[in-house]
Parts: structure tokens; C-alpha cells; sequence
């Protein structure tokens, strides 16, 4: 993957993650920020997830309250570098951890 392909998919993510979030009907609200190459998800309680691509590796970092991952794009799918997650099982987590109720994304 050249670094286009890579921005080009990596801007997809952002743009699921965001219309995700819009449809997203929980009592806490989410806000989501992109600016640039960095996602940023605001939750009520003031804490913070950060995504961001990191282009020389062509990798997606996600950092949580919880930790941060490093995930690599395999087929379709983004899974993490240590322990084999994907992107999405790890992003509903660390939101419904951190806005104190169940967070969906499919």
C-alpha cells in the first residue's frame, strides 16, 4: 500500500467512525473531532480517545483511558500488533468504558 492508498482508507475509517457516532442514539453524549490526520472522541466525564495514523509505519494508534494500540490493516480489517483485536471490538470498549454505557459501532 503506497501512502495515498493508505490516507485514502485511513479517511474512510474517519468518516465511519463519525457517521457511526451520529446515528448512535445512547444518553451520553460523544463528540468527535477530526483535525488532520487525528481523531478526536470527547466524552461527558472529560476523558478523551485519540486515533490517529501514523504514516511511516502505515498503522492506526488508538489511545484510551485503558491503553494505547497499534493496529496493522489486514484484508479489511485493522487488528492490533500485540494482541491480535480488531480496531472495532477494542473502540467499543474503551467508549463504553468511558461513557459509562454500552457503546455499539455495528
Amino acid at each position: 500500500m503506497n501512502d495515498s492508498e493508505f490516507h485514502r482508507i485511513c479517511d474512510g475509517l474517519w468518516m465511519t467512525i463519525e457517521e457511526r457516532l451520529d446515528s448512535w442514539d445512547g444518553d451520553t453524549d460523544i463528540d468527535c473531532e477530526i483535525n488532520g490526520g487525528v481523531l478526536t472522541l470527547s466524552f461527558e466525564n472529560g476523558s478523551k480517545i485519540i486515533i490517529n495514523r501514523q504514516e511511516p509505519l502505515h498503522q492506526v494508534w488508538l489511545a484510551t483511558k485503558s491503553g494505547g494500540y497499534h493496529f496493522n490493516l489486514q484484508g479489511d480489517a485493522w487488528i492490533c500488533d500485540r494482541s491480535g483485536a480488531e480496531f472495532w471490538t477494542l473502540l467499543e470498549t474503551a467508549c463504553t468504558q468511558q461513557a459509562g454505557e454500552p457503546v455499539s459501532f455495528s
